[in-house]
């Protein structure tokens, strides 16, 4: 019986999550206060991170800006890299580049991002729960402070708190529409009042409402009810995969110390729960990995932090794989890993081919709708095209076309003289394109146009030329 009971311990965190009660309403989460070396260690990579994010958009290379995903104009710089539309073939290759590489990272690394870098633990974990220690305590002050009646303490208390939550989720706002629009443009909206910018004032107030409700209120629930990530990980982890484990071999059985006895737990857990009250998604790391933990370390600390006052080793709880403490193996580049490199690496060859070999100016050439061919008086054939021009870099240009495929072949644009274009926009012209008769072969001809910006030769177009039926019998 009393083993049967054990086992329903053991294995009824699978029955549910640990933030949601028999009833199905939301448990709080009060984790404890965090400390240790690992802990240590994020603070500073969080807060290089963190530097980092809000200097993004600041940030510039060759005067062009690090990162801009303006999806209302749709444009796109990355790295310093302008792209449009007509790149989605790029964009895409990086995003499946991307996505492999989390998955090759997640197999071998487990959920290392969301317990390091992810956006939402070094907000949640390092800015606003340190404004919720510093303001209300530690777990048990906080957890005594919502369960007593409104006083002035309590009043002023939550009110600081929630007025610097809203001002963190102000300056996050903007910093995330920066990325979207650009900080000069962020300037402008904010310099000036909510009617000449109304569209933009909307939206960084629903950005500053949709922060606040995620870091005030939903917290743990984004990565345990909402992040796809923390679903992907279910199939992707292994037993060759590293995360944060609990050693069972060396932990049980469990048992708590008894002073003046010979009688002593076997394991080296004492069952002390610290690990399960220092999670901030509020589950126990002694059931095993479980979709929930994002890998934060807390526990860590907290078991290595118990270890030493008991004399015994540290890393009952560590970064390991399910095999390296069942049998002992620590080796991690399986036949998996070595697929998804080989992939990767190709994925990386052809996207850096794709880009050094990306041209600087896109055009498309169209024939005008409705328009076949004239024939001019002396015994030229003409054609009409659109032609569409997006210059890619940060500087104007003047662009000419020239026919490069047949003898006697001519391009001129409307109203003569070559076309301008501005930087990082895109342009329009009306051509003619002229063929001696003698040269049409057929109804249909390919003609091969090249684009020079001034001598220099940065494109190459394929289009076809209309010619009369009874030249080409």
């Amino acid at each position: 019986m009393m083993e049967e009971n054990l086992y329903e311990y053991d294995e009824q965190f699978r029955d549910g999550i640990a933030t949601v009660d028999e009833e199905g309403k939301r448990v709080w989460v009060y984790p404890k206060k965090p400390k240790g070396y690992f802990h240590n260690l994020r603070k500073v990579v969080s807060a290089v991170l963190l530097i980092l994010l809000f200097a993004g958009p600041f940030i510039t290379i060759s005067g062009r800006p690090l990162l801009l995903l303006n999806i209302f104009e749709r444009k796109f710089v990355i790295f310093g890299q302008a792209f449009w539309p007509q790149d989605f073939f790029l964009l895409a290759l990086l995003l499946i580049t991307f996505f492999v590489f989390v998955i090759l990272f997640t197999v071998v690394f487990g959920r290392l991002w969301c317990g390091w870098a992810c956006p939402q633990t070094l907000f949640m974990e390092m800015v606003f729960r340190k404004i919720e220690y510093w303001l209300e305590g530690d777990a048990n002050q906080q957890r005594k402070l919502n369960q007593r009646n409104w006083d002035f303490d309590k009043i002023w208390r939550k009110g600081l708190k929630h007025a610097i939550f809203m001002l963190v989720s102000i300056i996050i706002a903007h910093t995330v529409m920066a990325y979207l629009i650009g900080y000069k443009e962020v300037i402008n909206i904010v310099s000036q009042p909510p009617t000449a910018h109304l569209s933009g004032f909307i939206g960084l107030t629903f950005f500053t409402f949709i922060f606040y409700g995620v870091f005030s209120y939903l917290r743990e629930q984004a990565c345990i009810a909402i992040c796809p990530y923390g679903r992907l990980q279910g199939v992707l982890l292994d037993k060759k995969s590293i995360a944060v484990m609990y050693d069972w071999l060396r932990g049980e059985p469990r048992g708590k110390i008894k002073k003046n006895s010979d009688e002593q737990p076997k394991g080296d857990c004492i069952d002390c729960k610290l690990c399960v009250h220092v999670c901030p998604t509020g589950i126990d790391i002694r059931n095993g990995t479980q979709l929930e933990c994002v890998n934060c370390t807390a526990c860590i600390d907290a078991c290595d932090e118990v270890m030493v006052k008991i004399n015994k080793p540290k890393g009952l709880i560590r970064y390991a794989s399910y095999d390296s403490i069942k049998e002992g193996v620590k080796g991690l580049f399986n036949n998996r890993v070595k697929a998804y490199s080989v992939v990767l690496l190709l994925l990386i060859s052809v996207l850096i081919t794709a880009l050094a070999t990306r041209s600087e100016i896109d055009v498309t050439i169209l024939k005008v709708p409705g328009q076949l061919y004239q024939k001019t008086d002396d015994g030229q054939i003409t054609n009409l095209y659109n032609v569409q021009f997006i210059n890619k870099t940060f500087e104007p240009t003047e662009v000419s076309l020239r026919v490069l495929s047949l003898d006697q072949a001519e391009i001129s644009k409307v109203g003569g003289g070559n076309l301008k274009i501005e930087a990082n926009s895109l342009a329009e012209g009306v051509y003619f394109i002229k063929i001696p008769s003698e040269n049409i072969k057929s109804a249909k001809t390919s003609v091969t146009v090249g684009v020079f910006n001034g001598e220099e030769l940065v494109d190459e177009i394929d289009t076809k030329f209309l010619g009369p039926v009874s030249i080409s019998n």
